[in-house]
This record gives structure tokens, C-alpha cells and sequence, in this order.
């Protein structure tokens, strides 16, 4: 139970819209803190996001051994996925059309780098996969949106292939791109669930081991049959020392890469601190302002019978007001004008993702302005006294 008299709700608000222009400037400068607030969780969440949705449990990685965390580093013998299909029962299988069985293993050669585009004079560093048609059995989440898969001198784009060049109008089917020493034509876009594979540029495997007068392999990718485990696959690269093969589960390749770019989200965060400190000095300085012009009016409330505390809470009422107006609006700019946006990265390619929880950070930062900026300058109010407030000019 309240022990004084609030001021009407109604008062507050009436306030606000008497000062039009200091009101609306104090919304623009929250909007813009908690807008920044909003962009750099955005980038946070998309890269979470965008690691956690890579890799499948039940495929595992064979590379060479030692480039587990590097694997277009990777060098295999071009005979490898034959050696792995015939020696391990574990790989999932299907009858094919002939009647021969189809195994889900794929031979990859996986690579960085520099791709031409058209219209552009200078090339971008870009991610290259040379794959069979067996990679769409591995890989379950691409999917060929756009075109078909890609024939002899020919190559399909990803989704943030585009992106990763920086430049993401330039990949169109039909259009031509360039990289070791080849034109290829786009024969195709692809999507991948928003995972990493989204970044890529696939070919077939053997046009690129031709460009690059390579026979070898970057990596065998598997699928696991049901009731078959990773130890299996492991222990056969363990025991075959003469393959310097090493077996990496694909969703342990990814958490390590969310491991590694740990420090990158936690620099984030702290950004997000930053920004919600600087917006906090910045609520402090209007509110400050705000209370010095209104002395006479705060020490005539009390003359009324309103107690200090209800004068504060007044004050502490209509920040609240401004700083939820400019969260709402910070929120809808952030998911009309940034979400779904690609970035580049090291690692490839992602977008801004402005979910739930970047929603949550946003409004939730832009309250804690309002509700923190307001405090010390209703703790003023609290201690003006009468007389000399209403002496005040």
C-alpha cells in the first residue's frame, strides 16, 4: 500500500506533450542508442546462429591428420572414399537403380580462394568446393533453389556466396565467374538452412582438381547408417597409421568454431555495455536538464500536497514512457532495415538475425536506460526544497 499520493498517470503524459520538442529529442537519441543496441546483438544472434545450425550429428569428417580445425589445409589420397566404403559397414547405404548400393560418402576438395566476378575489377577471396552429386546425400540441408546442379564448367553459388565476395548482386544464374585460371558459368543458387555452406561456391570435382592439376582430396564426408557411431570411423583411422587419415565429427568441427569465436562475441556484449553506458550518461544529462527547468513547477506540486517521492516517481514515469516509445521504435527499424541483412566474415558469410532474444536485449536495454537515467535526477527532486524552488527563475 502506497503511503502518499501519486500524481495523476494522465499528468506525466500531458508533460511530455507540452514539451514537443525537447520530448522529441530526447525519443530520437534513445531510439538511436537502443537502435545500435539492436544491430550489435543482431550480429551476435545471426553468428550463434549460424554455427549452431552447421553441422549434422551423424556425419564425420575424414581429413588428414592434424587439420582438424583447418581442413582446406587438408591433403587425402583421391582413393580414400573407396577405401573408406569398402572397410567401414557403418556408412549409410541404399540400393541404387542398378541395383548397386549407393553410399552416402562424399569426396571433397575444399579451398579459399580468389574469385572473379563480372563488372568487378578486382577478385574477392572465396570459399570453392569441388563435389560429386554424392555431396547431396551427405549434405541434407542444401537445397537447389534456383537452376540445377552444376555440368561440366559450370559451378552452383550459395545463398551468402554473394556476400562473402562483398558482393551480393553479382552471383545470377547464367552469369560467369572466375577463379584457378577458369571461367565458370552459374549454373545455380543453393540454401543450406542459414548454415555455413551458404557462403560456398560448389563446382564439379573434377573440373577443379584439373585447375588446380590436383588428383588429391581435401576430405571424405560420411553419413552414419542408424545404430553406427563415430568411434567406429575413428578407430579405423587410428588403426591405418600408413593413411595419416583423422576421423572429426562434423558437429564437433563446428562447436569448435563456436569455441573460437568466443572472444568475438564476448567483444559484442561489451559493445552492447558501452553503448548502454554511453546512453545512460547521455538519459542523465536531459533528465538533469529536464528537472532544472521545471523547479518552480516541482516545488509548487509540493506546496499542493504531493510528497517528494510522488514528484520523483513522476519524473522516473515519463522517462519510462520515452524510453519504451523509443525501444518499440528502435525494434521496428531494426526488423524491417537489418533483419535477414548479410555480413561477411572470416569464416564465410551470415546474416543479421533479429530473434527473440535480440528483441529482448534491445527493449530490455532500452528500459533499463529510461529507468536508470531518470533516477538521479528524480532523487534531486526528491531533495529541492519548497522555498527555494519557488524562488527559482
Amino acid at each position: 500500500m502506497l503511503l502518499f499520493r501519486p500524481l495523476p498517470w494522465e499528468y506525466g503524459v500531458r508533460n511530455l506533450l507540452r514539451r514537443p520538442g525537447r520530448s522529441l529529442l530526447t525519443l530520437a537519441a534513445l531510439t538511436l542508442v537502443v537502435l545500435l543496441v539492436f544491430v550489435v546483438a543482431a550480429f551476435i544472434r545471426g553468428l550463434e546462429t549460424n554455427l549452431s545450425v552447421s553441422g549434422d550429428p551423424d556425419v564425420v569428417l575424414v581429413h588428414s591428420l592434424g587439420a582438424s580445425e583447418n581442413v582446406e589445409n587438408s591433403s587425402v589420397a583421391g582413393r580414400t572414399r573407396d577405401l573408406l566404403a569398402a572397410s567401414l559397414p557403418g556408412i549409410r547405404r541404399r540400393p541404387g537403380a542398378g541395383g548397386e548400393q549407393v553410399v552416402y560418402a562424399s569426396s571433397e576438395l575444399y579451398l579459399g580462394t580468389d574469385v572473379g566476378t563480372q563488372g568487378q575489377a578486382e577478385p574477392a577471396l572465396g570459399l570453392v568446393r569441388g563435389v560429386t552429386p554424392s555431396a547431396l546425400l551427405v549434405r541434407r540441408k542444401v537445397q537447389i533453389v534456383e537452376g540445377h546442379w552444376p555440368g561440366p564448367g559450370e559451378a552452383l553459388v550459395g545463398r551468402l556466396a554473394g556476400a562473402k565476395l562483398g558482393r551480393a548482386d553479382s552471383l545470377v544464374v547464367g552469369g560467369v565467374i572466375t577463379f584457378e585460371g577458369r571461367s565458370w558459368r552459374v549454373a545455380g543458387r543453393f540454401a543450406a538452412v542459414g548454415s555455413a555452406l551458404e557462403s560456398e561456391l560448389w563446382c564439379p570435382l573434377e573440373d577443379l582438381q584439373q585447375a588446380m592439376k590436383r588428383q588429391d582430396l581435401s576430405l571424405v564426408a560420411l553419413t552414419l547408417a542408424p545404430g553406427a557411431g563415430f568411434g567406429d570411423v575413428d578407430e579405423f583411422c587410428k588403426e591405418r597409421l600408413d593413411l595419416e587419415l583423422q576421423a572429426t565429427a562434423e558437429a564437433a568441427y563446428y562447436a569448435a568454431l563456436r569455441k573460437h569465436y568466443g572472444p568475438v562475441r564476448a567483444l559484442a556484449w561489451l559493445v552492447v555495455g558501452l553503448v548502454a553506458g554511453a546512453g545512460v550518461f547521455a538519459g542523465l544529462n536531459t533528465m538533469y536538464g529536464a528537472v532544472a527547468g521545471r523547479t518552480r513547477e516541482l516545488a509548487t506540486l509540493q506546496t499542493l500536497g504531493y510528497a517528494r517521492r510522488a514528484i520523483a516517481l513522476s519524473l522516473m514515469q515519463e522517462a519510462a514512457l520515452l524510453a519504451a516509445a523509443g525501444s518499440l521504435l528502435a525494434a521496428i527499424v531494426a526488423v524491417v532495415a537489418f533483419n535477414g541483412v548479410a555480413v561477411r566474415f572470416t569464416m564465410g558469410a551470415f546474416t543479421l538475425r533479429v530473434d527473440g532474444v535480440a528483441v529482448a536485449v534491445g527493449c530490455g536495454t532500452g528500459l533499463f536506460l529510461g529507468a536508470v537515467g531518470a533516477l538521479p535526477p528524480a532523487l534531486r527532486a526528491m531533495r529541492l526544497g519548497v522555498a527555494d524552488g519557488l524562488k527559482a527563475v
